[in-house]
């Protein structure tokens, strides 16, 4: 086989490897400017029902935070200010070799999976959001301990910061990157079962 040949073939194989690539890859840049030509090329011969990347990155930066309300020694409440769950276990992420399953993924499942099956509602709405609701529940109380500052907590509280992130190479469209929302859930009570196990 000729030196010509050789080139040739290794030419045609990285430009089909390319198009390859740039199909299943996530929107960017190259994919803005030349994605119908990769599709004619790709489709219907080589074409791909799965994402090179998944899941898709976040598109926002959420915050998971909680508060309690304790008992005092005389029968009177008090409600905590607002904790950054979140923060808490990206400080126990950073620096560590072998970060804790428990710390990169367990807050933000239990919140993602308490809003995909309760909506805007709130309510339970089956046995999935009741799990939900419980799930969430004590993945905070983990968190937070049985007492806050000395005293028993009697109900717990968890609410949820969002900033969309600006995209890298699109402009933005609808609701710019910056934008921040809230969400806060209805108090819980919090008894000594909610704390079996944890």
């Amino acid at each position: 086989m000729s030196v010509v040949t050789a080139l040739v073939l290794a030419g045609v194989t990285l430009t089909h490897l390319a198009m390859l690539f740039l199909h299943i890859a996530p929107p960017n840049a190259v994919t803005a400017r030349y994605g119908e030509r990769i599709d004619a090329y790709v489709q219907p011969e080589f074409g791909q029902d799965w994402k090179l990347f998944a899941p898709n990155p976040l598109q926002r930066d959420e915050v998971v935070l909680a508060r309690v309300r304790t008992r005092d020694e005389d029968g009177g409440h008090r409600t905590s200010e607002w904790t950054n769950l979140t923060a808490r276990d990206i400080e126990e992420i950073r620096g560590n070799p072998a970060p804790s399953h428990v710390h990169q993924n367990m807050l933000r499942r239990a919140w993602d999976s308490y809003v995909a099956t309760h909506g805007t509602s709130d309510r339970d709405t089956g046995v999935r959001a009741e799990l939900a609701t419980a799930y969430l529940k004590r993945v905070v109380l983990q968190r937070i301990g049985r007492e806050w500052r000395g005293r028993p907590v009697v109900a717990l509280q968890v609410g949820a910061r969002f900033t969309l992130i600006p995209h890298p190479w699109r402009p933005a469209q609808g609701t710019g990157p910056g934008t921040v929302s809230r969400r806060t859930l209805p108090w819980w009570p919090v008894t000594e079962r909610d704390h079996e196990g944890l």
